[in-house]
């Protein structure tokens, strides 16, 4: 059995929906846990303390162990202070699952700069704002765990959702760095793309008896997903700088793939037309390599030049991540 007994856990957005779902297995499985929740409604507006109270019951009544946090991911003091509440409470920060967020659709032409930021506000610089002093922790401890609630809106698109999914592909690119820099030290983060029926879903769509009678409705049970985000926060898990796709008890890696693409003779100079001529091949995605950073795609480049990505007889080496 995957156990938590003696880490602790925050996870954010925890009142209602999947979030509350990750914070219940993990206090199943014997983690700590800070539950946090501004109690706000989907689209950011008002507070309400008892929705992360009624968690913390849940798991307390259950016989485990939580606190409440009321304070918002969207400031540098307020993501302070929830990692602080780990701290002072428990002693100790062992996982964060990253998922509060809020969430409305609005067309592409109708969107304003106001929507824009307080979304990216919201999703990316609070990942930021809450990962950052946890990673500290984690650096002193030589060891944590990040799990990134991003989103398939991002990775493959859905439309009047631009402001949505530039913050959640955001945090990828997040926890990305954050998996290099950490890899030495005990620190692994990877991000989930979840499908899942949940105050999102049941809100945009409106449309009550679709949602009832919907097969697929049915099938994305919000539980599902918690199986992989709890595996991704433990102990356990043995990888890093990876996304991972969870819709209907279907589990699967998310990746960039890098193809091999068209290589120029090197004592040329490419213009439009060669690209235009050479489209197909430079975008097929027959051969791909998945790079772990900027430093992979350098070196393949490089080493299909036959040339060195450093000067002869340079001292430094190039850097790359630490696995």
């Amino acid at each position: 059995m995957i156990d938590f007994t003696g880490q602790v856990a925050v996870v954010t957005g925890a009142g209602r929906g999947l979030g509350r779902l990750y914070a219940l297995d993990l206090a199943r499985r014997g983690a700590s846990v800070v539950v946090n929740d501004l109690g706000g409604t989907m689209h950011g507006a008002g507070s309400d303390a008892a929705v992360a109270d009624h968690v913390v019951d849940e798991i307390t009544t259950a016989g485990g162990n939580a606190v409440a946090s009321y304070d918002s991911v969207d400031s540098p003091a307020g993501g302070q202070a929830i990692i602080d509440t780990a701290v002072e409470q428990f002693g100790r920060l062992d996982a964060v699952v990253s998922n509060a967020g809020i969430f409305n659709s609005i067309p592409f032409e109708q969107l304003s700069a106001d929507d824009w930021r307080r979304m990216l506000r919201v999703h990316l610089d609070g990942g930021f704002y809450l990962s950052q002093p946890a990673y500290r922790v984690m650096l002193e401890q030589q060891y944590g765990r990040f799990v990134f609630i991003s989103s398939s809106a991002g990775n493959f698109g859905q439309p009047m959702e631009a402001h949505y999914a530039a913050a959640k592909t955001g945090l990828v690119g997040l926890s990305n760095v954050i998996a290099i820099e950490g890899a030495p030290h005990g620190v692994r983060s990877n991000t989930v793309l979840p499908t899942g029926f949940s105050r999102m879903v049941t809100e945009t769509v409106g449309d009550e008896k679709f949602l009832a009678e919907s097969g697929f409705m049915r099938a994305i049970r919000p539980e599902l997903v918690v199986p992989l985000v709890t595996y991704l926060a433990s102990r356990s898990c043995t990888v890093t700088h990876r996304n991972y796709s969870a819709c209907a008890g279907r589990y699967a890696r998310v990746f960039v793939g890098l193809s091999d693409g068209w290589l120029s003779d090197a004592d040329t100079e490419p213009s439009a037309e060669d690209i235009e001529t050479h489209l197909d091949e430079l975008s097929s995605t027959r051969q791909f390599t998945v790079p772990e950073s900027i430093v992979d795609e350098v070196l393949q480049v490089c080493d299909r030049r036959g040339i060195s990505a450093m000067p002869d007889n340079a001292e430094v080496s190039f850097p790359g991540p630490t696995r």
